[in-house]
């Protein structure tokens, strides 16, 4: 028995919204995961490739702290 899965608004190309909401840069995030999808569909993707598509993602859309001064 197949599977169902809720469906939920995606992109233009496809790409569920919620991936790529918070990116600081949609359309960049959003291109990365479809030719992430294509090297994975196809076997080609390394453990280097999983560490660095996975530290991209997390530094992406992250604001850096501005240092307050204690006064």
């Amino acid at each position: 028995m197949a599977r169902k899965f809720k469906k939920v608004p995606k992109t233009k190309r496809g790409v569920p919204k919620k991936y790529v909401k918070g990116a600081s840069n949609p359309m960049v995030r959003e291109s990365e995961i479809i030719e992430t999808k294509k090297l994975y569909a196809t076997g080609q993707l390394t453990s280097e490739d999983y560490d660095r598509i996975s530290k991209e993602r997390s530094e992406d859309g992250r604001k850096k702290k501005r240092k307050t001064k204690n006064a």
